[in-house]
């Protein structure tokens, strides 16, 4: 499908992170944007303040007068809006319909697409080699799963640049829709198995993405992945790991900053800071590191970028950062996830008590990782369990939070939102993490604030 005669995008889902990115870029571009979610938020509010037409109500067939044209309207949807949904089945009949991964492909086919794939790493990934590059000479235009501290948004538009930095998701086999000419991959640790079915699936749909790249292209790959590399350039990398062909090393907190060494085919630079701490955002630094020498950005571009760069909120996100208390929100949904940020953690707060705040995201996935949960949760000092926050999904028999809280090893319980805020309010030294890919991030205000009170007590 060519967008020439598009005048006008409605989206069925604008809310989500990855839609309203898409959104923002059409209407930045010109077109006509208008869409539906199926509750307000932060970022819906801000798109309505954008001048973006959003609604909450399923119209059904009663769409805006201007939309209903079907020649000028090209419909976008999530797969994670219900397919009985009204607006979503009468489009289907009358509308040019896309998924959002399809949209995102028609960008890669007209732009030197960059794409971030992995079960874990991708957005900070993708954010961070958004901020490099558009710190240097080529510049990006950028779509990100989280909102950029640095930018204060999740979309990047430079009309100058042929570079484009997409996430490439695994979920729902999206990835395979992307025409990348150049790909990291940081991650292959089996998820969505309600998709793929078993590991080897889920590694083979990353083989496939991988052999997407064609003789004039690249993959950056994390150097342990199980990828055959035969058939397309590639570069590996990795932390310790001196087979790489770029390895981050002597990784060190000085000062309160953290600094690694790299070297990059034999060549080493030394005391490169991250302003994003962290051994997996290292990782995640090395990786952009060897993708960014690829397209050709010298060295002081790089460090500069890696330096001031800020995060992605719900990524690492300092909330509270004194001497005494210390609180981090971050998106870790996954037991590798959970692993490095209590690992990073720890490294940057070896003396101090860390008590996670935990809410499981989907049945299926507490399921299939529940023993991974148990071992990387029970090497917090004190964990609070919330209730699985279900997404997409339908209870699964014998699948509770009760399941972990009776397993993890170190003191554990288990509270509802409001008690989990009334239980901090008198946290006063430590460290707290929230953790989780749910509905958990709307406790985060509330504790921010309390936190706060505590550090100043």
């Amino acid at each position: 499908m060519e967008l020439n005669n598009i005048k006008r995008f409605y989206f069925i889902g604008i809310g989500g992170i990855g839609m309203s990115a898409l959104a923002r870029y059409f209407f930045a571009l010109g077109y006509d944007v208008a869409g539906y979610d199926k509750t307000p938020s932060p970022l819906t509010d801000e798109l309505i303040e954008e001048g973006i037409a959003v609604h909450f109500d399923d119209l059904g067939e009663n769409l805006p007068e201007a939309y209903l044209n079907t020649e000028e309207t090209l419909v976008v949807y999530t797969p994670a809006i219900p397919s009985a949904m009204g607006e979503l089945v009468f489009t289907k009949k009358h509308h040019k319909v896309l998924k959002r991964s399809e949209v995102l492909g028609l960008i890669t086919r007209t732009s030197k697409g960059l794409g971030v794939a992995g079960t874990h790493g991708k957005t900070t990934t993708s954010t961070m080699l958004a901020w490099v590059l558009s710190n240097s000479s080529l510049g990006c235009s950028a779509f990100l799963g989280g909102i950029s501290s640095n930018f204060d948004s999740n979309v990047l538009i430079n009309p100058d640049s042929e570079l484009t930095v997409i996430e490439a998701d695994e979920f729902d086999r999206s990835f395979l829709r992307l025409s990348p000419f150049a790909s990291i991959i940081t991650a292959m640790d089996p998820d969505h198995l309600d998709i793929y079915g078993t590991k080897e699936a889920f590694e083979e749909g990353f083989q496939e993405y991988a052999n997407k790249h064609n003789e004039n292209g690249f993959v950056v790959y994390k150097h342990s992945l199980p990828l055959r590399t035969e058939s397309f350039h590639s570069v590996s990398y990795g932390i310790e790991a001196p087979t790489a062909q770029v390895n981050g090393f002597n990784l060190r907190v000085e000062h309160g900053h953290f600094y690694m060494d790299v070297d990059h085919l034999g060549e080493v630079q030394g005391r490169i800071e991250l302003g994003l701490p962290g051994i997996h955002n290292a990782e995640n630094a090395v990786a952009v590191i060897a993708l960014c020498l690829q397209l050709g950005c010298t060295w002081d571009e790089i460090r500069s970028g890696l330096a001031s760069f800020k995060g992605v909120k719900r990524r690492f996100e300092y909330h509270v950062r004194k001497e005494k208390l210390v609180y981090i929100d971050d998106y870790a949904h996954h037991p590798t996830e959970i692993a490095a940020l209590v690992a990073s953690v720890r490294l940057l707060y070896p003396d101090r008590r860390i008590l996670g705040v935990f809410q499981p995201h989907l049945f299926s996935r507490t399921r299939d990782f529940l023993d991974g949960f148990i071992r990387e949760l029970s090497k917090l000092d004190e964990v609070i369990m919330m209730p699985i926050y279900p997404a997409r999904e339908e209870p699964i028999p014998g699948v509770t939070s009760d399941v972990l809280v009776e397993r993890i090893s170190c003191d554990v319980s288990l509270k509802g939102p409001q008690e989990v805020v009334e239980y901090l309010k008198g946290f006063k030294e430590g460290v707290v993490l929230t953790i989780g890919a749910g509905d958990i991030d709307r406790i985060v205000p509330k504790l921010h604030v309390e936190l706060e009170k505590n550090s100043l007590g």
